[in-house]
């Protein structure tokens, strides 16, 4: 086991265990709401709650909590950020360079230690750390902390340490084992002002899932009330404007992990993330953005590059030498994961009536990241094959959508109000490449190939059609479900008006121009959790109470699922147990 670590190199990395581009080519949450109560949700993670605000006077403190993520069969990656003076405030640049050790446990108590080491939060990285920990066992449960003061192995050294909080993780199943099942938390659109992140409480709670799955905007880079409005919001971003500067990705990032729920999820589980738009901006492309003003803002390059570095401080996700996410992890014989970065390499989203969603020139992917992945889904032999895409997949035309209500679909879609069929910043806008990807998955014979998606803050259950204009005359390449948002405005948020009072009828009619959408819920904010068997994949919806009661309560919704061999989805009357 490693037992060594230095700033953000992973160490003994076996070759081809995380198949990437790198390997192959502070506004506090409510003091009620505390780390304690939310992962106190059941008892198993009530040991998990140390107090990280111990020493916070005198010396170092961890206020931003634990992480871990993308889970190998013999190993993790482990984050946390230490504040080593008091004036050390994300994005500050102020502090001293600080040791940091950490330890990786078969039990909660550390008292069977298999791994520790040490690195160094340095103000350069904004004080974040990363342990890539190998040498653990497959599909294994750990526990992890990180201190300051004392020695690597927990023996005191000179002091008494600060610890950090206690955080779980999760291994991999070992790449050629069958695997029984794995279940996936899935969530995207995590707006600050615009709700409390109880969805993530609610995962934290739930200690069978492998992993949290995050599909994009973990984070928001709009002013203080500007979305929403400042009188529909429940408290203010960190910084207060628009960010654009590296200290400002940083100051956002920071305050975004005070949240005790956030806070909660990521001590429970691995996260898995890809980014989209609002990492950077609404709208990102290769260069520039829909918010994004050269004149008053700067170059787009240094922007994008502020707000990748960030991510990968503040993030549990292995850093590429290529500034990407795209990346695939395996999960035994049962699944593999294909990862998607669709905004560092894709073209400007078309002028609406021009013609030029279909133009070949123009990708979503870029032509090496496309490459990878028909070479992935066509090599792999895994039972499943899961794509992360941030954007929705499947076609989506709006046919006779009532005025009152196409307004407010527009503006999340991102169309025109006079209601043309499509959303130039989802695969609708760049067809060629999926016309590419969908031929590639009918011309090779891969099966069991299922899209997760976010973005659009509504709920979907999609058959991925071949052709959608003759669907189900014509047969469906795969499978998509897209959750909703965490907290993000949907429509009846933006229509100020109680949940499925106005849109069951947009969605009769969207169901109607469209075939093979199965179910779809343009009102609610929640999260899905997704059980993969050798025999289905299932996505169960879940939904929340009031995004703005910072206790709001989660129930069951839906859940759809694909039967092996089908590439279609089908409702199932009961979540998985």
């Amino acid at each position: 086991m490693t037992s060594r670590n230095s700033d953000h190199r992973s160490l003994n990395s076996p070759a081809g265990s995380l198949d990437s581009p790198a390997r192959s080519l502070n506004s506090p949450a409510p003091s009620r709401r505390t780390v304690v109560k939310a992962a106190a949700a059941t008892a198993a993670l009530a040991p998990l709650a140390a107090a990280p605000l111990a020493h916070a006077a005198e010396g170092p403190a961890f206020h931003h909590g634990v992480a871990s993520g993308d889970p190998l069969p013999d190993g993790v990656l482990l984050w946390t950020r230490v504040t080593p003076t008091p004036e050390a405030t994300p994005g500050s640049g102020k502090g001293p360079d600080t040791e940091v050790s950490w330890q990786i446990a078969e039990d909660k108590g550390f008292t069977r230690i298999v791994g520790h080491g040490s690195t160094t939060a340095r103000a350069t990285a904004d004080h974040t750390v990363k342990a890539d920990v190998r040498g653990l066992s497959p599909a294994t449960t750990y526990y992890f902390r990180f201190s300051v003061g004392g020695s690597a192995d927990g023996s005191g050294g000179d002091g008494t340490p600060a610890h950090s909080p206690v955080g779980r993780t999760r291994t991999a199943p070992a790449h050629e084992a069958a695997a029984p099942g794995i279940r996936f938390g899935v969530v995207s659109c995590a707006n600050w002002e615009a709700g409390y992140f109880s969805a993530y409480r609610h995962l934290a709670a739930r200690t069978e899932l492998d992993a949290v799955l995050h599909i994009g905007d973990y984070i928001y880079e709009y002013r203080s009330g500007e979305y929403p409005a400042a009188e529909y919001g429940v408290r203010q971003h960190e910084p207060r404007h628009e960010i654009v500067s590296l200290a400002d990705y940083r100051t956002r990032h920071g305050a975004h992990k005070t949240d005790p729920d956030a806070q909660a999820m990521h001590a429970a589980h691995p996260l898995i993330a890809i980014w989209d738009d609002h990492e950077f901006a609404d709208n990102t492309w290769s260069g520039g953005a829909v918010n994004h003003s050269p004149e008053a803002e700067g170059g787009w390059a240094q922007r994008m590059a502020a707000a990748k570095q960030a991510y990968f401080e503040w993030m549990p996700v292995r850093p590429s030498t290529e500034g990407t996410v795209y990346r695939r992890l395996r999960f035994g014989k049962l699944a593999d994961l294909h990862l998607l970065d669709l905004r560092s390499f894709r073209s400007e989203q078309a002028r609406f009536g021009s013609g030029d969603v279909d133009d070949p020139d123009r990708t979503i992917t870029g032509r090496a990241q496309l490459d990878w992945l028909k070479a992935g889904l066509a090599s792999s032999d895994a039972s499943w094959k899961l794509v992360g895409t941030s954007v929705m997949i499947s076609p989506v035309a709006f046919g006779s959508v009532p005025a009152h209500l196409l307004k407010p679909i527009a503006e999340l879609l991102g169309l025109p109000r006079e209601g043309l069929a499509v959303n130039g910043d989802q695969w609708d806008g760049y067809t060629d490449d999926r016309k590419e990807l969908i031929s590639h998955l009918v011309d090779k014979a891969i099966r069991n190939t299922v899209f997760l998606t976010g973005d659009i803050h509504m709920a979907w259950a999609n058959d991925v059609p071949v052709r959608a204009a003759t669907y189900p005359g014509s047969p469906s390449a795969a499978t998509e479900f897209v959750v909703t948002s965490v907290t993000s405005d949907n429509v009846d948020d933006i229509l100020h008006v109680a949940p499925h009072t106005l849109s069951l009828v947009a969605v009769g009619a969207v169901k109607a121009a469209n075939r093979h959408v199965k179910w779809l819920d343009m009102d609610s904010h929640g999260y899905g959790v997704l059980d993969v068997t050798t025999e289905r994949s299932q996505m169960d919806y879940f939904v929340l109470s009031d995004r703005k009661d910072p206790e709001a309560t989660s129930k069951w919704a839906r859940s759809y699922r694909t039967l092996s061999g089908t590439q279609r989805v089908e409702r199932a009357y009961s979540p998985v147990r």
